[in-house]
């Protein structure tokens, strides 16, 4: 029998890593998407790991009619990898009520509404998993990063509760927490600034495959009694 994860943000550098990772340790895949497509990765994994299926899926989170999108064309979880996101570097007061909305949108509510509707799913399986990607910020606050920080740390919250509310089902749900992980996204910075933040971190800057091997140990059964907790992979920045 197939066991098939849904990877919200399976395009962006970090759930790509992740869909990599997963697919190698024997998960099929839907493969969520909102402006690059992951038909190509699809294609590609399909060739390396026949056995399995790897489904694009297309939902833009920014709208509320995503989750329907994204739900008419899931077919079975055994769980679920929250990937998907967007930043917002602004002063509080010169963010918008748009910024704003948008931002609970795309971390928060249509998250948690896909979980909502997926989590019928999970009582096919004895066990199944709910992982956020969540991020330091959420933690410890970021300045010109409020909002994203606000979101960031809301997920924390939702990991939390639900992890309780979910465990007499057999439902694992934990968090992995970046620290500041090489991508497109810190393209903004200087090397000057990459070297300066990098001295701060007792194991230097992260990669896409250290969060991608976090999510691969908490949904490959040696995490099985792990719940409710937050797996920093931050290099010792945070402690």
């Amino acid at each position: 029998m197939k066991r098939f994860i849904v990877l919200l943000g399976a395009s962006g550098e970090i759930g790509e890593s992740i869909a990599r990772q997963l697919a190698g340790s024997g998960w099929s895949l839907y493969l969520h998407w909102n402006a690059n497509s992951t038909a190509a990765l699809a294609q590609e994994l399909s060739v390396l790991y026949p056995l399995q299926d790897f489904i694009p899926v297309h939902a833009d989170f920014a709208q509320e009619s995503s989750i329907q999108q994204l739900t008419n064309n899931i077919y079975d979880a055994t769980g679920i990898v929250v990937a998907s996101g967007q930043s917002l570097v602004k002063m509080l007061i010169d963010t918008t009520e748009q910024d704003m909305e948008a931002l609970w949108r795309v971390h928060v509510k249509n998250p948690i509404s896909a979980i909502q509707s997926l989590s019928s799913f999970f009582h096919r399986h004895n066990k199944s998993y709910v992982v956020f990607v969540s991020s330091i910020w959420g933690e410890i606050g970021a300045s010109m990063e409020t909002m994203y920080s606000s979101v960031k740390g809301a997920q924390l919250a939702f990991v939390k509760a639900y992890a309780k509310e979910m465990a007499p089902l057999g439902t694992r749900v934990n968090a992995v927490s970046p620290g500041f992980i090489q991508t497109k996204m810190n393209a903004n910075f200087s090397p000057e600034e990459l070297q300066e933040i990098e001295e701060e971190i007792p194991l230097g800057l992260g990669s896409p495959q250290d969060i991608a091997d976090a999510v691969d140990f908490l949904l490959g059964g040696k995490a099985d009694y792990m719940t409710g907790q937050t797996l920093r992979v931050n290099g010792g920045w945070l402690m």
